[in-house]
């Protein structure tokens, strides 16, 4: 439990999304699942699910090192989608199927406290997202889901992909926080933690096990000295008071 003094002056929440508010892994299966039996397609669409997150760093590294031009998060899912199917062999998906398992993207079931949590916070403190994801991805997401957002910030609004410090500093400056430590980044992720911390933003660690399916081996626990450590939102919300 933080202590008052550490949290007293937090006036808005910011939230990474894939992983800590949505189970993209369950969800994108489900989703690649069904596509596959509507086509007559017989894939392991888990082990491409698990292989297309894992090309989700690489894919925003290319654009971090100059190699790409800012290119939107669902230009980049969908390269390493059409990717992906070819080294798979998996074939008999058209344009139009492509489109729309890129899509699941933009309707992932959020976790069974999400929801629950952020309308508790919502009554107390500003919530937002602070993504990768592109706006509209972000705005979808929330209308399928019925995520509370009071605002959508992304990676996109400043056209650098998070760890960069442009995405952090510009979150607290559009927040109309001249203090940094009013604002917390909340996340089932270690690094993202560390880097909005290395900023001034106070933290919140909500652990998500079941993120990456049953072998998960990372952030099953935090790895730094966070202002809070939670086990879900709703725990979240208690220990900030909502």
């Amino acid at each position: 439990m933080a202590a008052q003094s550490e949290i007293a002056g937090i006036q808005a929440l910011c939230f990474d999304v894939f992983g800590t508010v949505v189970d993209w892994r369950a969800s994108l299966i489900a989703e690649a699942e069904a596509l596959g039996a509507r086509k007559g397609v017989a894939a392991d669409w888990a082990r491409l699910v698990d292989a297309w997150r894992a090309g989700y760093q690489p894919a925003m590294d290319r654009v971090r090192s100059g190699e790409l031009p800012w290119t939107p998060l669902d230009a980049l899912h969908r390269m390493t989608l059409d990717r992906l199917l070819a080294e798979h062999g998996i074939a008999g998906l058209d344009e139009a199927d492509r489109a729309a398992l890129n899509l699941g993207w933009h309707r992932l079931r959020p976790w069974p406290d999400a929801v629950p949590g952020l309308t508790r916070l919502k009554r107390k403190y500003i919530i937002a997202t602070l993504s990768n994801g592109n706006v509209r991805l972000l705005v979808d997401m929330a209308k399928w889901a019925g995520l509370p957002w009071d605002t959508v910030l992304s990676a996109e609004l400043v056209q650098r992909y998070k760890p960069d410090p442009a995405t952090y500093r510009a979150a607290i400056t559009f927040l109309g926080m001249g203090d940094p430590g009013a604002v917390m980044m909340v996340a089932a992720h270690n690094g993202d933690l560390a880097h909005a911390r290395s900023h001034g933003m106070k933290t919140a660690f909500v652990p998500r096990p079941a993120e990456y399916g049953p072998q998960q081996s990372r952030d099953l626990r935090p790895e730094h000295d966070f202002t809070i450590i939670a086990r879900d939102f709703e725990d979240l919300a208690a220990q900030l008071g909502a």
